[in-house]
């Protein structure tokens, strides 16, 4: 599914920033990454499209989430991920498994058949032991029916449709992008995407319009590539009302 690899992204017209790929103070700081757990039984799992979808609402409630703010019990640990490279891993559990992941502290959000919990950020080499043995790879997930084409009304993460990914790692890349559209919101813009519910679609246009969509000033999600893609590789644009108003 995912990777232990480093997955870079670059705002549009970011100066500076903790995805940019070039060597940083950022480095030197201790590592974190976010964890991702997402539920696969044997006789139901859930369409990749959802997944995807799920996995980016995940991140944005985590985000959100009042314990990741000010004095909140999280929010040393997520600004302690922010100030280092910003890195996701996505594994997967089920049964037994997937229940103790659940008693650890974090949020569990639903799609439509989907379901991912993600967790306050831990040290690379800090996970806790119920999430450490899950694995990462050997699960793919499919679309049983073409996913239906985003009406672009709403936000819309956009897949490179020149990358073959795993489910695993385009779900860390979806989160990626659902970030930088966060970061980039005003705070009125983001209580109102909060209160709605984080809706959003995840879209792979033609190869022409992808084109345009990376140059179109939108927040982009490039890849370091350690694993699956080669370096540099932009794998998500993301596309919000809000921001395309101010292109």
């Amino acid at each position: 599914m995912s990777s232990d690899d480093i997955p870079e992204t670059l705002p549009a017209a970011a100066a500076a920033d903790p995805f940019r790929p070039e060597p940083a103070t950022r480095d030197e700081a201790p590592q974190f990454v976010l964890p991702l757990v997402v539920r696969l039984e044997k006789t139901d799992p859930p369409a990749r499209t959802d997944a995807l979808r799920t996995a980016a609402r995940a991140v944005l409630t985590m985000l959100s989430d009042q314990r990741s703010l000010g004095d909140g019990e999280w929010a040393r640990a997520m600004r302690d991920w922010e100030d280092a490279r910003i890195r996701k891993v996505v594994r997967r559990a089920r049964g037994a498994e997937w229940r103790k992941a659940c008693a650890l502290p974090g949020i569990t959000v639903t799609g439509e058949r989907a379901e991912v919990r993600v967790f306050p950020p831990v040290p690379l080499d800090g996970w806790p032991k119920e999430l450490a043995k899950l694995q990462v790879s050997g699960t793919e997930l499919d679309d049983p029916e073409p996913p239906p084409v985003p009406d672009g009304t709403g936000p819309v993460l956009w897949l490179n449709p020149e990358l073959d990914m795993s489910a695993g790692k385009t779900m860390a890349q979806a989160g990626h992008g659902a970030q930088l559209a966060w970061w980039e919101l005003s705070d009125a813009e983001r209580t109102a995407w909060r209160e709605a519910g984080f809706p959003l679609s995840v879209g792979v246009p033609e190869a022409g319009r992808w084109r345009e969509l990376t140059v179109s000033g939108l927040p982009v999600v490039r890849d370091a590539g350690f694993t699956e893609i080669a370096p540099g590789s932009c794998t998500v644009v993301a596309d919000h009302p809000a921001l395309r108003r101010r292109r």
